[in-house]
C-alpha cells in the first residue's frame, strides 16, 4: 500500500527548507518543535530512507528528502488551489520573489503594488541576494521568481530583459580628481560579476588596482563612497543623488555591459506566475533603456 503523505508534514519540510531551520519552522507554522520532529519522523518511516541529516545544531535534506521537497510543493500548491476553488478556508499562500539590492527601491514595491492589486490575500516574501544564491534558490525552489543579472551573451537559463551599462562610480566631491596611482576599489565579496568584470577590465588594461572595502551590502558600497574611500562598478540604475557616473574623465578604462534575466520556477503556481508577470513588467519599465 502507498503510503498517504500528510500535508501538514509535508508544509512543514517545505517551511523548514525554505527558512534553513526547523525551529523557525516551527514558529513560523505555530507547532512546536517536537510535533515538527514527529513529522518528519513519520515521513522518513512513510518514506522509507533518510530524509534529513544533522549538520551542526539544525538539519539539512538528504538527496532524497530534497525530491520530497519538490513533490510537496507541488502537493501543497494543488492542495490549497482546490481549497480555494471550492471557497474552503486555506492558509493564506506565500509566493517569494528575489531581486539584487539595485532595484529595492522602485522595482520591488512597485511590483508588490501591482500584484497585491490582483492577490490582495496572498503573502509576499522578498529576499536579496547576489545572482549565484539567487539562481541556486530558484533552482531549488525556493523562489518563484528573480531578476538575476548575467554576463553579457552568457548562455544559459532565464529570459533576457536588457542590456545595461556597467559604470565607474565616484563620490560627486571626488569625481574630478584623477587617478594617477593604483585604483583604489570599493567592491562585493567574492563571487560578484561586478568585481569579476571591474578587476578584468582593469588588468586588460593594464591599470594597477587595490581593493581598499570590501561589502557584502549595496549600501555599504554607497557609505564607502560618501566616505571617499574609492571608486565603485554598478550600473547606473538607483544611484544616489551625492554618487557620480565617472570614468572617461578619469582616465579609466571603458566597461562591458551586464544582462538583467528575470528567472521563473517551474512549480510555479497560478499567483506565484502573475508575481513574475509582474515583475517582468515593471523591471521593463523602471530599469530597462527606452
Amino acid at each position: 500500500m502507498n503510503p498517504a503523505f500528510d500535508i501538514d508534514a509535508l508544509r512543514a519540510v517545505v517551511t523548514g527548507i525554505d527558512l534553513r531551520s526547523f525551529a523557525r519552522a516551527a514558529v513560523e507554522l505555530g507547532r512546536s518543535q517536537s510535533a515538527i520532529s514527529m513529522q518528519l519522523k513519520k515521513l522518513e518511516q512513510q518514506a522509507g530512507t533518510q530524509l534529513f541529516v544533522r549538520k551542526g545544531r539544525g538539519l539539512v535534506a538528504t538527496e532524497a528528502g530534497e525530491a520530497l521537497a519538490a513533490y510537496a510543493r507541488q502537493i501543497i500548491a494543488l492542495n490549497d488551489e482546490a481549497a480555494r476553488v471550492l471557497g474552503a478556508a486555506v492558509t493564506s499562500e506565500t509566493v517569494r520573489l528575489g531581486l539584487p539590492q539595485d532595484f529595492f527601491d522602485d522595482v520591488m514595491p512597485a511590483t508588490l503594488s501591482s500584484f497585491a492589486a490582483d492577490h490582495p490575500g496572498v503573502h509576499v516574501e522578498v529576499r536579496a541576494g547576489p545572482n549565484h544564491t539567487l539562481g541556486e534558490e530558484i533552482q531549488a525552489g525556493r523562489l518563484d521568481g528573480a531578476i538575476v543579472f548575467f554576463p553579457e551573451g552568457a548562455g544559459g537559463e532565464g529570459e533576457h530583459l536588457c542590456r545595461l551599462p556597467m559604470q565607474w562610480l565616484m563620490h560627486k566631491t571626488t569625481a574630478d580628481q584623477t587617478v594617477h596611482d593604483r585604483v583604489p576599489l570599493v567592491m562585493f565579496d567574492h563571487p560578484c560579476l561586478f568585481r569579476q568584470a571591474t578587476l578584468a577590465t582593469l588588468d586588460q588594461a593594464g591599470r594597477r588596482w587595490r581593493v581598499s572595502v570590501t561589502t557584502p551590502s549595496l549600501p555599504g558600497i554607497w557609505g564607502a563612497l560618501r566616505s571617499k574611500l574609492g571608486i565603485a562598478v554598478r550600473t547606473g540604475h538607483g544611484v544616489p543623488d551625492d554618487i557620480a557616473c565617472v570614468g572617461d574623465g578619469l582616465g579609466l578604462p571603458s566597461l562591458p555591459a551586464i544582462e538583467l534575466r528575470l528567472l521563473r520556477s517551474q512549480n510555479a503556481t497560478p499567483a506565484a506566475h502573475d508575481l513574475c508577470e509582474a515583475l517582468r513588467r515593471e523591471t521593463l519599465d523602471r530599469v530597462a533603456p527606452h
